[in-house]
């Protein structure tokens, strides 16, 4: 009763014609920062920082965290249309949404998108309403094994993802951890795999090689490949979802929301591993799998985006109850707290009570908002189709300049995303799958700093991933995943017809 009463009293706060104003400008403005492809919440958060000196401190956390979840809702506008994803979390998306995009049925992945996004981040709003201390609780009892395992778990699931043939899949998997590894050693602070190049020793961004290989090397290979071709990607049906595509969705909501909201609470790689995670099951247990991959599944779009939103409110877990940030973006909220001379932790519940419970109740009033924003606005953004293809990539290009310049205002960045588009053309003329190189560029790194944390705990014995019952657990699964199908399909070649 009484986190009922603390909850009343945050909409009491929240509701007040100031901040919904402020709630309504974060949400709106973070849907067009997810919209353009290299301009995340993080860059806008961080730029936005000197408002603090002049605005009071719940309006200004209301307004970044709208900002936060919006441009969740906008990254997969682009995503599902033009198959450039606006935030590293929408990527895979665009594995489905654009099939889907190209074979007419652009306005259900943009609703089932929509509403997906709505139903998981207040299913998770109430899960951080409820048991943020006790998560964070069991949260923080995780050590590097377990986090390593969850990593490993996440590189076995994704092989659903990998493409057609395994051999290609892994093939561009291992691109992307190699290219992780390059730029300054985590650990010891050594520089390598930079070959002499100054700008590769802060690392290569992943949002540039997303931008790349999804944005460019689409403009390029259309261009090279499809530009005579007969083929069109606006034919366009109907802007709602059909009663069987409500009927595939509202499972994959479901399951992406409880997959997204743990690892929001723990710093295993954001909403990238769950989006993944998401996909690789929906593609398990549809029973339209030849959709995956061909003309788009819906249950490929409804799970990961779903997915995505919840790990992203739960990073208000970790963030508000122990100090700790789980993303780039709640490290720079968690800054914006500091300006205030606001310390978050297990104390915050009691000496900033009104500030936590009117952002915990903003996130409610958010939600409605973004989908009252973005429902309507689904035959607008497929109109998008509608641009003739010259000029509509001739947009992408420049809006994928506009957002990777934007990052580090480099001139060698724009060379190396040219670069990577190229590769990405050619991957997608010979059939190999991008999406695996952007799991391995952000998993790999992680991967790599867990295992190296854990063998010092074990002192160098691999036996410390053993002794530990949730890393135990979780390496049984992880085994569970690469043995079972291939024991399922000799049973299926040895059965009598």
């Amino acid at each position: 009763m009484d986190i009922w009463n603390q909850l009343m009293g945050g909409f009491a706060t929240a509701a007040t014609p100031i901040n919904l104003l402020w709630a309504f400008i974060g949400c709106a403005l973070g849907t067009a920062i997810g919209v353009l492809p290299g301009l995340g919440p993080a860059v806008t958060v961080a730029m936005l920082l000197p408002i603090t000196a002049q605005v009071e401190p719940t309006a200004s956390m209301i307004f970044f965290a709208g900002i936060y979840y919006g441009a969740m809702y906008g990254g997969s506008t682009t995503s599902i249309l033009l198959n450039t994803p606006g935030e590293t979390g929408t990527m895979v998306t665009a594995l489905e949404g654009f099939k889907m995009a190209k074979n007419g049925r652009a306005g259900a992945a943009l609703a089932t998108s929509a509403i997906g996004s709505f139903v998981a981040g207040t299913i998770a709003t109430v899960l951080v309403t409820l048991f943020a201390p006790l998560v964070a609780t069991y949260a923080v009892k995780l050590g590097p094994p377990e986090y390593f395992m969850l990593i490993l778990l996440a590189f076995t699931t994704v092989s659903a993802v990998l493409g057609k043939s395994m051999l290609r899949g892994l093939t561009a998997l291992f691109v992307g951890l190699a290219v992780g590894l390059v730029g300054l050693d985590q650990i010891t602070g050594q520089v390598r795999y930079t070959g002499g190049v100054p700008e590769f020793m802060d690392g290569i961004e992943v949002v540039l090689v997303a931008v790349g290989l999804f944005a460019v090397g689409e403009c390029l290979y259309t261009a090279l490949y499809e530009g005579r071709s007969v083929q069109q990607i606006n034919r366009l049906g109907s802007v709602h979802m059909t009663r069987a595509e409500w009927r595939r969705s509202w499972p994959a909501w479901l399951r992406g929301t409880f997959i997204g909201f743990p690892f929001g609470t723990i710093p295993a790689g954001g909403s990238e591993i769950p989006t993944f995670l998401s996909y690789g099951v929906e593609r398990k247990l549809s029973r339209h799998r030849d959709e995956f991959g061909t003309t788009g599944a819906i249950e490929g779009v409804a799970g990961p985006e779903a997915a995505n939103n919840a790990a992203v409110t739960a990073t208000l877990v970790p963030l508000l109850t122990l100090g700790i940030p789980t993303s780039v973006t709640a490290a720079i909220l968690l800054s914006a707290l500091q300006n205030y001379g606001i310390n978050a932790g297990p104390q915050l519940f009691q000496t900033s009570s009104a500030l936590v419970w009117a952002l915990i109740a903003s996130l409610y009033i958010g939600n409605v908002m973004l989908l009252v924003l973005n429902l309507p606005l689904v035959g607008l953004w497929v109109k998008l189709l509608k641009i003739p293809r010259p000029q509509l990539y001739a947009g992408i290009l420049i809006f994928a300049t506009i957002g990777v310049y934007g990052m580090r205002q480099s001139a060698f960045d724009l060379l190396l995303m040219l670069g990577i588009g190229l590769v990405g053309m050619l991957m997608r003329r010979f059939d190999f799958p991008t999406a695996p190189v952007i799991v391995g560029m952000i998993l790999g790194p992680l991967a790599e700093a867990q295992m190296r944390n854990a063998l010092s705990i074990g002192e160098g014995h691999w036996g410390v991933f053993l002794q530990r019952p949730v890393s135990a657990v979780l390496l049984a699964i992880i085994v569970a995943v690469l043995v079972l199908p291939q024991l399922l399909k000799l049973r299926r070649k040895t059965a009598p017809l």
